[in-house]
């Protein structure tokens, strides 16, 4: 309901926090399987973005294409989930770009998440909510 009712900004930074709260929920062994998931939807602007990325850490030299960063994400020892975090962002905002909805997401994260994360999700919605309702720009 508080993805229909804000701005295009605040849907944005809910599917973030969305996004967040799923990549936080995945089991360590998942990681890898989850993040060429995410990168066969990118395009070549993302790939290029996230290949940039993956330069600030020793995994190789950095090349935009999906076979070079599915080898290389092993390589990026804790910051796995900050490179699925980014990819799973640029995959959503290609879906709402191309006309899906929050509402999509939501029916496909939400019921992967514990009691404890779905809480704070929740308390990072109204917040996000009540910042839009104040007058954000949007």
């Amino acid at each position: 309901m508080i993805a229909d009712s804000v701005g295009r900004e605040a849907r944005r930074q809910l599917l973030d926090g969305i996004i967040r709260a799923w990549v936080d929920e995945i089991p360590e062994d998942e990681l890898e399987h989850h993040y060429a998931r995410a990168l066969e939807e990118l395009d070549e602007e993302n790939l290029s973005m996230l290949a940039a990325w993956h330069a600030g850490f020793d995994v190789g030299r950095p090349v935009a294409n999906k076979d070079f960063l599915v080898r290389a994400f092993p390589r990026l020892g804790r910051h796995r989930r900050e490179a699925l975090r980014i990819a799973a962002v640029f995959r959503g905002e290609e879906a709402l770009d191309s006309g899906a909805s929050e509402r999509a997401a939501l029916e496909a994260v939400l019921p992967r998440l514990s009691d404890e994360r779905l809480l704070e999700l929740t308390c990072e919605a109204l917040e996000i909510y009540c910042w839009d309702r104040l007058g954000a720009d949007n």
